[in-house]
């Protein structure tokens, strides 16, 4: 019985060339994995056919949008995580799942190989491969692209030569993955870190000035840190990322332009669209900066980071990462509430906080009549804060 691979089958040129070619070059079967993470676009039973015309023996698709709304985007608006305090992980976060879920599928199909598209220069290749060793070390892993120096050129050929059915050509080089938490696009011109991204680049944004005379002001509820409401309607975590999506987009929110810090040591440029994702981050910051008290704060703001890095660095599954997400999970016993906000010109503007959670002291923040601070204590508190500092400074000074 010829050897079965189980391939993350995303539909594109890579991962279709990749059927036709592992078929050819190493005679084992190919079945091709595709998940449903809410990217939209192609309807996923086309893609499942793709994946059969290009030559895989089973061809599966499965559902696993609200899977990665709780369990993937929600951890990461708990921990407002933003790699290098910009990216929101639209990518990172959804490697594990289909991780796991290629991990089920071998063992369902009798598969001994998992394998993936990914490059040598990029990400991915870390996150996949990792999981892998981690959930199912047994299993051999393929990378084709990456261990076979492939260039977009050579598979576009190989893709005509082959008669295999892909929308890539040279004229359209652009590099893209979408899920529901957002869309990254790469390669092509925006190679060149002074070209201005054209407006072909963006899919799930409009250009923030088409409805600059209609802002968008909403209120988004929490419990325990993950949306349950949207103007007071509940929702899923699915349904809000995705209404929020649809309203944040129409006002140009979530578009990023960043150079970032690739594990690998090379800097790339990518765009980004995370309009729902930017959204509900900020929305989450700002509930905890109502209902966190100052030194957990304080050191969650620490822990966020890092939680990003190890997630960008594809260790969702290290024990570091997963003893921060019971930390996490504590924090969020208390982030209850409401945040109401404007969405408008590309912007994010909070207007407004209330939570039965919160540790605002009006009568102790106000300036005016019934102020309940004891201003006369601050005195000495001002005096022992700066002990240390002022001895040292004496002694600095030769005092």
């Amino acid at each position: 019985m010829a050897d079965r691979v189980v391939l993350a089958y995303s539909g594109g040129l890579d991962t279709s060339v990749a059927i036709s070619w592992i078929g050819k070059e190493t005679g084992a079967e190919v079945v091709a994995v595709a998940i449903d993470l809410g990217q939209g676009g192609e309807d996923m039973n086309d893609i499942r056919q793709r994946a059969l015309d290009c030559g895989a023996v089973e061809s599966v698709v499965v559902d696993a949008r609200n899977e990665f709304a709780d369990e993937y985007c929600l951890p990461t608006i708990q921990t407002n995580a933003l790699y290098m305090d910009r990216y929101p992980l639209v990518s990172a976060i959804s490697r594990p799942l289909i991780v796991k879920h290629l991990v089920e599928q071998a063992r369902s199909h009798g598969g001994t190989i998992v394998a993936h598209g990914c490059t040598g220069k990029g990400n991915d290749q870390v996150r996949f491969e990792v999981g892998f060793n981690t959930l199912a070390p047994d299993l051999e892993v393929l990378a084709p692209v990456r261990d076979y120096a492939w260039t977009r050129e050579k598979a576009i050929a190989f893709a005509g030569e082959n008669a295999i059915p892909i929308t890539v050509s040279k004229k359209s080089p652009f590099s893209v993955d979408q899920n529901v938490w957002g869309r990254a696009v790469e390669t092509g011109f925006l190679e060149d870190l002074w070209n201005a991204p054209t407006k072909d680049v963006y899919s799930y944004t409009e250009d923030p000035t088409v409805n600059w005379q209609a802002p968008d002001e909403l209120i988004i509820s929490f419990d325990k840190g993950r949306p349950v409401a949207i103007d007071g309607r509940p929702v899923s975590v699915l349904e809000a990322i995705e209404e929020l999506n649809r309203r944040a987009g129409a006002q140009g929110v979530g578009r990023l332009d960043v150079v970032e810090d690739r594990l690998v040591g090379i800097k790339s440029r990518e765009i980004y669209e995370a309009p729902g994702a930017m959204v509900l981050i900020c929305a989450h910051q700002e509930l905890e900066h109502v209902t966190l008290e100052r030194e957990l704060g304080r050191y969650k703001r620490q822990m966020e980071q890092r939680w990003s890095e190890l997630v960008y660095d594809g260790l969702w599954f290290s024990p570091l990462k997963e003893a921060l997400d019971v930390f996490v999970a504590k924090t969020q016993e208390r982030v209850s509430g409401e945040i109401r906000l404007v969405l408008h010109g590309g912007g994010i503007s909070v207007n407004g906080r209330r939570s039965a959670e919160s540790l605002y002291d009006f009568n102790l923040a106000t300036y005016d009549e019934g102020d309940t601070f004891d201003q006369s204590s601050a005195k000495g508190f001002v005096q022992l804060h700066g002990l240390s500092s002022m001895i040292s400074g004496k002694r600095d000074r030769g005092l």
